[in-house]
């Protein structure tokens, strides 16, 4: 029997050792193994299924040959002929098997050169563009394949987020499944975007080289395929050297891959390709550009092909479009918009040439107006009491320091309104600005649709703030329409192709920007500028009224008018600003104009202008008539109705003279009854143009005249305004009245 007491050597073969326990490193290890390898099983069987599912899901292949991206948009004139077509063309739909073997070569060659060995997503394409990213430190190769391109454009956006790049993947994987790979290529070459708006192989065919895509040679093919990358930039009609340069790395991938050969390469002549001539780059895109932007605003959620009517009319286009280009001096620019009565754009030019520069000198370029600006200057003076008779001094004057001189350099004394229009006298202009106030004369302009920032500096009255050509027309437009406001406006009407009617114009409510006489004096001053002033050369054998404009060292030349309801306006100068020899308002901007004009109003009857200055009650009144008797006392109208003398008494026995209350112009004793009144200018003694009209009322009559020394609601007493002496004004030698 053994003993157990005895121990046993501890090499005795019976003993046995405990097991090592495995270190803590190599347990996270195993760990880390086996959850990844769960996790990346369960990732697997997920985007499986996701895959599975979205296979299911995808619509059938007719479906997708049959949808579109993007909106069309057809844009009409006013007499229903075709503008321009925007938005996506696609041509004709090319079977794979009709598509040059060039073609698809050459895309699949640039794009996507493992194409026919990945099933949807290329690993070596992402890792190849991971190791271009980390050597050059940004991305300059992409890893998508054709199919993840054909799924991003028919199914996503262009956005560089994770979760699109993952359903980017998902939707690869899953059109893979359900279609073949010529499939998915004939899918591709037919929808590709190349720029232009157009998408698949016929359509850029047909733009770029007036044919269709069955054609294509070996050299358009590869011009063709470089576009992909980025449409814009390697444009052949905005960049031929661009496009040939990215043709040549195409051609160059194509021999690499084995394609073609180098003999086939060295053979392409790039010289022998003819590119097809742009269509519908004319001067009414810079109609359409000013439209269609304003869709936003009229239907901001539609996104179905559409046909937008306009107002423009074809005929004056084209006449706007020769007037614009045979009168703008040589290395000028020029730009007219023409409006109907009701705002209609029926004209609008923005430059000599789209093609050459399509920005829009009608609607966003901003320069001074010049002497057109005395529209705004004269309208403020006929409001505040002036007529196109009254009698104003033409001579040096002097504003705050301010001298301006007129053109000529010569005065021609005492002349009236209408004269000193006509003849666009600067130093009349600057004495009504500073008499009515220069605050007016913007505050007219911001009335008549001025939106750009407006100066009230003594200079303001000469043009020195910016203005746009649309905006001035839309004023010139105003007085036409007998001082009611215009605005103009492009879009009659927007339907489907089936002619379903989304909008149609409604004409704004329209406001009386001044009264009716104030239109009909300024009307005629603005006659009797192109009758016998400085806009003879606008005459085109019918009534015309209207305003030349040169600004300083001939920068700008401006002619606005209207004439049969059309209101029409014309600007011409360098982009730069710099001086244009012989650039006057009256000269090439007129001549443009009357071009114009004439083919404009030639299917409407003339129509004589309403000059007839029918003034206001407070301006002519019968019972003011009979107050001119006596000219030595000063009386007002109280609430009642009684006439009430500087004593505070009603006057009795004759009529009282004077002025009507309300700040009427002043007038003489030897007034004709019925006559129209003219605003006598008034000295610092208070005396008259005579010398012998009778001292200004004093304090205390005026304060009961104006209500001025009764509490006001809150029985506060209104102040006294401050007297307006802080203009040092200087006329003819002397100190005169601001």
């Amino acid at each position: 029997m053994a003993r157990r007491d005895i121990p046993r050597s501890p090499d005795s073969g019976g003993s046995s050792r405990a097991p090592k326990k495995p270190s803590a490193f190599r347990r996270w290890i195993r760990r880390i193994f086996v959850w990844g390898g769960g996790l990346a099983l369960l990732a697997a069987i997920g985007a499986a299924v996701a895959v599975f599912v979205t296979a299911r899901s995808l619509p059938s292949y007719e479906k997708l040959k049959s949808s579109q991206a993007g909106q069309m948009i057809v844009v009409r004139a006013n007499d229903g002929s075709e503008i321009v077509t925007l938005g996506p063309s696609y041509g004709r739909w090319i079977p794979y098997d009709r598509i040059p073997r060039v073609m698809r070569d050459a895309m699949v060659s640039v794009e996507d050169r493992r194409y026919r060995e990945h099933w949807g997503v290329d690993p070596l394409g992402i890792a190849r563009s991971l190791m271009v990213r980390v050597e050059s430190g940004r991305w300059r190769q992409g890893g998508s394949t054709i199919t993840q391109q054909l799924a991003r454009n028919i199914f996503l956006n262009n956005s560089r987020t994770f979760d699109r790049k993952l359903r980017e993947a998902v939707l690869a994987l899953a059109l893979e499944q359900k279609f073949s790979k010529d499939q998915i290529l004939e899918l591709y070459l037919n929808k590709v975007y190349f720029g232009g708006g157009a998408y698949g192989v016929d359509s850029a065919a047909r733009k770029f080289f007036g044919h269709s895509g069955e054609r294509l040679s070996l050299a358009e093919a590869s011009i063709i395929a470089g576009l992909v990358k980025a449409p814009s930039h390697y444009s052949p009609t905005a960049d031929a050297d661009a496009a040939v340069g990215r043709a040549k790395v195409v051609l160059d991938v194509m021999q690499r891959n084995g394609t073609i050969t180098p003999a086939d390469a060295a053979a392409v002549d790039f010289k022998d390709v003819k590119l097809a001539g742009e269509e519908g780059q004319n001067s009414a895109r810079y109609f359409t550009d000013w439209v269609l932007p304003q869709l936003d605003l009229i239907l901001p959620d539609n996104d179905q092909p559409i046909e937008v009517w306009t107002t423009l009319d074809p005929v004056m286009q084209h006449a706007a479009t020769s007037a614009i280009q045979g009168y703008a001096p040589k290395g000028a620019q020029g730009a007219m918009v023409s409006v109907d009565r009701d705002g209609a754009v029926l004209a609008m030019v923005g430059g000599t040439d789209y093609v050459t520069s399509n920005y829009n000198r009608a609607t966003n370029a901003v320069r001074q107006p010049g002497s057109a600006w005395k529209l705004f200057v004269y309208l403020a003076a006929l409001e505040a009491g002036y007529t196109p008779d009254s009698r104003v001094v033409d001579a040096p004057v002097t504003i705050d320091g301010w001298s301006p001189r007129n053109s000529g350099g010569t005065y021609a004394g005492e002349i009236d309104v209408r004269t000193a229009f006509a003849y666009s006298k600067n130093t009349v202009a600057a004495q009504l600005g500073n008499e009515v106030g220069f605050g007016a004369v913007a505050n007219m302009a911001r009335r008549f649709g001025i939106t750009t920032p407006i100066n009230t500096l003594p200079s303001m009255v000469l043009g020195t703030s910016d203005v746009r050509v649309i905006d001035m027309v839309r004023a010139f437009a105003s007085v036409q329409n007998k001082g009611a406001s215009v605005t103009p406006y492009g879009i009659r009407k927007i339907t489907t192709t089936d002619g379903e009617v989304l909008y149609s114009h409604r004409p704004d409510a329209s406001q009386q920007l001044v009264p009716t006489y104030v239109a009909a004096g300024i009307t005629d001053l603005l006659q009797t500028a192109v009758s016998i002033g400085t806009g003879r050369a606008a005459q085109i054998g019918r009534p015309v009224a209207g305003k030349t404009g040169t600004t300083s060292s001939n920068k700008d030349g401006w002619f606005l008018g209207f004439s049969s309801g059309i209101t029409t306006g014309v600007w011409m100068g360098r982009d730069d600003a710099h001086a244009v020899p012989g650039l006057q308002g009256g000269t090439a901007p007129a001549r443009a104009f009357a071009a114009y004009m004439k083919v404009a109003t030639a299917k409407r009857p003339a129509e004589k202008f309403d000059t007839e200055l029918k003034l206001p009650q407070w301006q002519l009144e019968p019972d003011d008539e009979a107050l001119l008797n006596n000219s030595d006392n000063y009386f007002y109208v109280d609430e009642n109705g009684n006439l009430v003398d500087q004593g505070g008494q009603a006057p009795q026995g004759g009529a009282p003279g004077g002025g009507p209350a309300g700040g009427a112009p002043g007038i003489g004793s030897n007034t004709p009854a019925g006559a129209p009144r003219e605003r006598q200018p008034t000295y610092r003694d208070g005396s008259g143009a005579d010398g012998n009209s009778p001292a200004a009322a004093n304090d205390d009559f005026l304060d009961r005249a104006i209500g001025r020394g009764r509490n006001d609601a809150n029985g506060q007493t209104p102040p006294r305004p401050r007297p307006t002496g802080g203009t040092r004004v200087t006329v003819g030698g002397g100190q005169g009245n601001p």
